[in-house]
């Protein structure tokens, strides 16, 4: 149970901090734990009442130890993501106050409730690269109003790491060029990913409103700005779509941060 514990503050994204978190973060290439239940279907509504649960413990004691945002995918996913300065701070034990003020008991009978809702979870790292992504006015990964996600997961292979990575450079110099409206951020793969890609998660109000923002991007970037992006995923392994969305009252910030 410890090991779950832990686990689940280690949590992707997608795409995704509030603000007040992100202005913490200097560095140019933050890393971010990310943990994935895969809910299964007729769960769903049992697992997203015992998270809710688990937040409001959260916010009653106040703990200071945990911090996450949350979304889900349209395949079932949810996916926790949490900022990280290193390696070692996957040992925290980030738990260890709730047990004590809610009681070791109530606590893993609150988890056990939230485990029999999935069978599959999945733990790794992710990086976000500003230097590839595309927001002119500065990074921000919970723009307001704008909850819905596209998630663009472009598989690479060792031997074509470098190309690609010119070919997404060369992708967002075009967007910055033309001026596009359609930002999006970019996260690199790392420890525990199942294959190494780059993530690419754009923010909308919902999907008419991604639908309305791809079709006036593909009409300004143009014929030429197509091929830029065709050059690009002609040399990915494979691409993966999904949709998502953020889930803020599944989420938790400590209150009186520093």
């Amino acid at each position: 149970m410890k090991t779950k514990l832990e686990n689940l503050i280690l949590l992707a994204l997608l795409a995704i901090l509030p603000s007040s978190l992100l202005a913490q973060e200097s560095n140019e290439n933050q890393s971010f734990a990310v943990h994935e239940d895969v809910v299964k279907m007729n769960m769903v509504a049992e697992y997203e009442e015992t998270c809710k649960e688990l937040v409001g413990h959260l916010k009653k004691h106040n703990i200071q130890e945990a911090r996450f945002i949350t979304a889900n995918t349209s395949d079932n996913r949810y996916i926790y993501v949490s900022p990280i300065e290193n390696m070692a701070e996957l040992d925290k034990p980030v738990f260890s106050t709730l047990s004590e003020k809610m009681g070791k008991e109530a606590m893993n009978a609150l988890f056990n409730r939230m485990d029999k809702c999935y069978d599959v979870e999945h733990d790794y790292i992710i990086t976000l690269d500003q230097s590839l992504s595309y927001q002119p006015q500065g990074i921000d990964q919970t723009p307001e109003g704008e909850d819905f996600r596209k998630f663009h997961y472009l598989y690479i292979t060792p031997a074509n790491r470098a190309m690609v990575k010119e070919k997404m450079k060369a992708v967002r110099d075009m967007f910055e060029r033309k001026g596009s409206q359609m930002y999006y951020r970019v996260y690199r793969s790392g420890y525990g990913t199942r294959g190494e890609f780059y993530m690419v998660a754009v923010a909308a109000k919902d999907q008419l409103d991604y639908a309305q923002k791809s079709l006036a991007n593909d009409e300004l970037i143009g014929e030429d700005g197509g091929k830029v992006m065709w050059d690009l995923f002609e040399n990915l392994l494979s691409y993966e779509e999904y949709t998502g969305q953020m889930r803020p009252e599944m989420a938790y910030a400590p209150m009186n941060m520093n």
